[in-house]
């Protein structure tokens, strides 16, 4: 089994076929999309290949280490993750082709009219620790 980072992102990809953004999406729609990510997760737990998963707030700030005295702490000046990453969900397959399978399939989540996003999602490998030398 490999693990797969999947990145569903607010901007930064290829546009989707549904592209109403979703603070502009119904009460009734933004029900049927969260029902379609919990239902999705829960097929994917019943075949042991679902790992975790998370919703992000568009809330956040850059930090680093500096040293002594209080952290830098910016907006910017680069791209901004807070604005780029949406979600993630963390999978568990045998194959990068079952990877792409379940990626595929939870891009089509629906969206604005009850029709499928078809957005871009990031498929990203963990990766695997490096073997051991041994003499």
């Amino acid at each position: 089994m490999a693990k797969y980072l999947l990145l569903k992102h607010y901007r930064g990809a290829p546009a989707p076929a549904n592209d109403v953004p979703m603070d502009q999406w119904t009460p009734e729609e933004l029900s049927a999309h969260e029902r379609y990510m919990r239902e999705f997760a829960a097929r994917l737990q019943s075949t042991g290949e679902f790992v975790s998963s998370q919703a992000l707030s568009p809330e956040g700030t850059f930090v680093r280490g500096d040293g002594e005295g209080r952290p830098p702490v910016t907006d910017g000046p680069f791209a901004e993750t807070k604005d780029l990453i949406a979600g993630w969900m963390i999978i568990d397959v045998e194959t990068y082709e079952r990877a792409l399978e379940v990626a595929a399939e939870l891009s089509a989540a629906p969206g604005a009219g009850g029709k499928p996003i078809h957005e871009w999602l990031e498929v990203r490998p963990f990766m695997c620790a490096l073997p051991t030398i041994t003499e």
